[in-house]
Parts: C-alpha cells; sequence; structure tokens
C-alpha cells in the first residue's frame, strides 16, 4: 500500500474495504440497481431514526412510510453543535469532522464516518483512474485557497506534501504571480491540475496572452480537473486550446464528497454507488428528468451524521438517458440563493447576468474577470479587472444585452479593480445579491 493510503489507513480509515467494497457496488447490474438503492436509503433512515436523536426529532414522532414523506433537510436545520446531531457511539474522536465552506451563507460542522469517509477517498480514485490519475503517484498542479493561520498553513502542506500536490496559491493572481505559476510549469513534471475553475481560467488566459500552448512547455500534463465554481462551455473550450489536455469538470461537496464527474465521453456522470441524487421542485416533488430543480442528495453510508434528502444548494438537470446506476447531470444550473430579484416582478438566476454580461465583455480578451454584485431592485454594480477600462461603448454594449435578455430600465455602475475579491478559501462569487 502506497504512501497516501497508509496515512488514510493510519488516521482510521479503511481504505482497503472501501476500495472492495466500491467494486462490489459497481457489479451490480443496472437491472438490480434500482433495489440496491431502495434498500440502500431505507436502511440509512432506520439506521438514524433509531441511533440519532436529532434526526428522530427532524422526522417527528413516526417514521414516514413513503420516501417522498421524507423531509428535506436543508443546512439552516444542521446549524447546532455537532454533539447533538451525532448519532449514538459516534463521537468527535471516532469520526472525520470538518466543515462547509459556507458559499451557501449556511456554514456548519459536519460529521463522517470513518468507512463513509474512506468510501468517498475510493471513488475519487476510481474516477481520476478514468484519466490515468493515481493520487499516489501523480504529481497534481494545485490552484486552491489555502488557511493564512499558521497551523491551518502547516496541516495544509503537510497533506499536500502526503498527497503529491504542489500549491499554488490564488489570492493573488497578477501578471507577476501567472508568470511565476509557467515558470514552475517549466521546471516541474506534472501529471495533472486540480482546482478552482475562475482561477485556472484566469491562467488560461494568461497563457493565450502569451500565444502559449501549455502542454508544450510542460509535456508530462494529462488533464485537468476543475471544481468548486461553473465551468462555462465558452471557458472549457478556452481552457482545451491553451492547455490541449482533456478538461473534467469534478463536482463535489466536503460534506457529501463526490457527487459528479465528467467522463471521457463528456458525460456529468452522478455518483449512484454511495449518494442517491433527486432533483426536486419547490413543493418537494420530483421533477421529470430534463427539468431543472433543486438538488437534493442522500449519503447512503454515512452512520454518523444524517445526511438524508439534504438540500446541497444548487439547481441542476437530470439528463433524460439516466439511469439507476449511471444518472448523467445534463447541467448544473447554479446555487439556489444566488437569486436576481426584477423591478417587474420577475425572479432569475444571478447566474443569468453572469452568462449575459459575459457574452459581451469577453469578446477582445480585454477583461480578465469579473462578478456582478446586486444592490437594489434595479441596480447592479459590475466590479471587473482588465488591461485596459472598458469604454463607453462597451458599456452601452452590455446595458443592451441585459434590456434585451431580462428587461429595460436597469441600472448599471462598473468598476474597475487590480484584484477581485475571494473567499478566505480562493473561491470567485460571481454574482451577489446584497438585497
Amino acid at each position: 500500500m502506497s504512501l497516501f493510503e497508509t496515512t488514510l489507513r493510519l488516521n482510521g480509515f479503511p481504505i482497503r474495504e472501501a476500495k472492495k467494497r466500491l467494486l462490489e457496488i459497481q457489479a451490480i447490474p443496472e437491472d438490480q440497481y434500482a433495489s440496491y438503492i431502495e434498500k440502500s436509503r431505507q436502511a440509512i433512515v432506520d439506521f438514524h431514526f433509531e441511533q440519532n436523536s436529532f434526526y428522530r426529532a427532524f422526522l417527528g414522532a413516526e417514521k414516514p412510510n413513503n420516501w417522498e414523506d421524507i423531509p428535506v433537510m436543508h443546512k439552516s436545520d444542521l446549524q447546532q453543535p455537532l454533539a447533538q446531531r451525532l448519532s449514538h457511539g459516534f463521537s468527535k474522536k471516532n469520526s472525520y469532522v470538518n466543515k462547509t465552506s459556507g458559499s451557501s451563507g449556511h456554514p456548519f460542522i459536519f460529521a463522517k464516518d470513518k468507512f463513509a469517509h474512506a468510501l468517498s477517498w475510493a471513488e475519487f480514485m476510481d474516477r481520476y483512474q478514468w484519466y490515468d490519475i493515481d493520487l499516489n503517484t501523480s504529481l497534481q498542479a494545485r490552484f486552491y485557497g489555502i488557511p493564512l493561520d499558521f497551523i491551518g498553513y502547516r496541516k495544509e502542506r503537510l497533506k499536500d506534501w502526503l498527497g503529491k500536490r504542489y500549491r499554488f496559491p490564488i489570492f493573488d493572481l497578477s501578471d507577476d504571480k501567472l508568470e511565476g505559476i509557467l515558470s514552475t510549469f517549466r521546471k516541474k513534471k506534472f501529471n495533472y491540475i486540480s482546482g478552482y475553475t475562475s482561477s485556472i481560467v484566469l491562467f488560461a488566459k494568461f497563457l493565450q496572452k502569451k500565444g502559449i500552448v501549455l502542454k508544450e512547455i510542460c509535456p508530462s500534463l494529462s488533464s485537468c480537473l476543475v471544481t468548486s465554481e461553473m465551468l462555462f462551455e465558452s471557458d472549457k473550450l478556452l481552457l482545451e486550446q491553451t492547455f490541449q489536455i482533456p478538461i473534467v469538470n469534478e463536482y463535489g461537496a466536503s460534506e457529501l464528497g463526490l457527487i459528479g464527474f465528467t467522463n471521457k465521453e463528456n458525460e456529468f456522470v452522478v455518483n449512484s454507488e454511495s449518494l442517491l441524487i433527486e432533483v426536486l421542485d419547490e413543493n418537494g416533488m420530483s421533477v421529470p428528468k430534463g427539468i431543472a430543480g433543486r438538488i437534493v442528495i442522500t449519503s447512503l453510508y454515512n452512520k454518523a451524521h444524517p445526511m438524508i434528502r439534504y438540500d446541497i444548494g444548487d439547481v441542476g438537470i437530470l439528463s433524460p438517458s439516466s439511469t439507476a446506476k449511471k444518472p448523467i447531470l445534463l447541467e448544473l444550473i447554479g446555487r439556489t440563493n444566488d437569486i436576481a430579484k426584477l423591478p417587474s416582478g420577475k425572479t432569475v438566476p444571478g447566474l443569468t447576468f453572469y452568462y449575459v454580461t459575459k457574452s459581451v465583455i469577453e469578446d477582445d480578451g480585454n477583461v480578465k474577470e469579473f462578478v456582478i454584485e446586486q444592490s437594489s431592485i434595479d441596480a447592479f454594480h459590475i466590479v471587473y479587472t482588465s488591461e485596459k477600462a472598458l469604454t463607453d461603448s462597451e458599456k452601452k454594449s452590455i446595458e443592451a444585452a441585459l434590456d434585451s435578455y431580462l428587461e429595460p430600465g436597469l441600472s448599471l455602475t462598473f468598476e474597475r479593480t487590480a484584484v477581485l475579491d475571494r473567499s478566505n478559501r480562493g473561491k470567485l462569487k460571481q454574482f451577489v445579491s446584497k438585497l
């Protein structure tokens, strides 16, 4: 067993048993898979109803007979001390404990039992092998944030060393810093890139401006995995052109593990081995495949803490070609809390503003990054970084596009800045409502 897997095992995560269980699940035939899901979801509900007083109180006096009658769990429901939410026999000492990023506005501490966490790692390893990535040996170029406190910083650096990762801090992505990143790619034999979408896209724009193809200066590169932020089709094309390697969309959450991963046929395959993904309407009813709805997820193996019909805060669409064993995410649209309210009474996903503005603002490659803030019902503020300021003509084009696609009469202001503010984890939130 290699260093990475040995480290997991030394920390109490039974990775060998988890990998064995994953193979057993994957061997279940398609015609028996719906039964596996049904039995697994019922088993985890039964377990938490019997062993978890928090979940028993959440369900009420009686356990619902029908799956659809089990209430949806929201992040706000989990914002209470972790000790009150743990199942009988589990504690912080014998569980994996972490906290969510808080990007939804509802951060909380969660727990996973050690087998469930090991199973998540087994699934990551399995998907990475689709692209010949071995977490034990492949060198990763990592575009992520990092804690700035001494202990947190050293802890992440140790994890990077154990995980064969070379981290590029992304809080400052000025041209000088990007030049330094490029220099490192010339020297190191990276096997793959992984990190936040916006930071990797910014690096790609830097390379495009210099006329550099990354694969040519770092021939060992085989793939690029983007995660945590939206991957727009135009950005994916840019990455493919400037990197000349496959671009893989990874969808996950710290409290759940791997949710979705792009395969080599460019299908966004949903994790059906240890998770059950549902797409629901505002009333908690399942929507037909091909229709957008709230993504609600059940962790089938986490006994330490209930994650049952858990509303992760995202909106997505399942493909009509999805099966029980191979659900396919047709589109991941954005977060449910990124909603823009308009003077006419309409509400639209905040990313609509981003899509429309993006189609105009990036035509000539001048603008590197931008975010949109809604300050009042009819006022929007665009903060951007660029080589030169937007002209009046370009600003009018953006206003015209928003008039056409959304509604007329919206007030737009623009602010050019050297660096965009990112979260303390390095994520870039493309739309922010201050209403």
